[in-house]
């Protein structure tokens, strides 16, 4: 599909939903008030909108690769600090999903490029989870790691200061993804 399909698939979805909603475009610029930070892996097969069944405005979605939540990366932190101190959402969710090429590049002994400066810590999370991760199939391995990876993720969200700092000053925000909610949190893509 080329550019210009997108644009004029972009006019037929727009045009669809006036038809169907004349006023839902008026309501939407004037409206963003999310509960839910969503943090999740960069993959086009898993939007969060579709697959949690939210309307737009409904979630604020951060996505990158393996959905990692580096304390390093401003990008993750400025979106973070906007949806905790600016939309005061009650829920960040990390979500990864199994057989995330992002993990499984983590597990390949082989370079890259760019990206493997990117999933550092994934691999060393595999490292310090060899012996569980050894016992099972390359498969099984990858999922496990990806459970691992978002228990990680959400650990690393609970501590930054941003965090932290509304927990502190009383602001009620829950984050989701660690113990055995971690497989509750995973899109299982199931063609792929």
């Amino acid at each position: 599909m080329n550019i210009q399909k997108l644009l004029e698939a972009n006019e037929a979805w727009a045009s669809s939903i006036v038809a169907g909603d004349p006023d839902f475009f008026n309501r939407l610029k004037d409206q963003q008030s999310p509960e839910y930070l969503w943090i999740g892996c960069s993959d086009s097969r898993v939007p969060a909108n579709q697959i949690t069944g939210l309307s737009p405005g409904e979630i604020f979605v951060h996505r990158n690769v393996a959905n990692q939540v580096v304390e390093t990366d401003f990008n993750v932190l400025a979106v973070l600090q906007y949806a905790v101190d600016v939309l005061k959402v009650k829920h960040v969710i990390v979500c990864g999903h199994y057989g995330c090429g992002g993990v499984r590049a983590a597990l390949e002994n082989i370079r890259h490029g760019l990206i493997d400066n990117w999933l550092a810590g994934i691999r060393s999370l595999h490292r310090r989870n060899q012996e569980e991760l050894d016992a099972l199939s390359h498969d099984e391995a990858v999922d496990r790691l990806c459970e691992l990876n978002v228990i990680s993720q959400a650990y690393h969200v609970a501590r930054t200061t941003i965090l932290e700092d509304a927990w502190q000053r009383g602001q009620q925000i829950a984050v989701h993804s660690h113990g055995d909610q971690a497989r509750e949190m995973l899109y299982r893509l199931k063609v792929f």
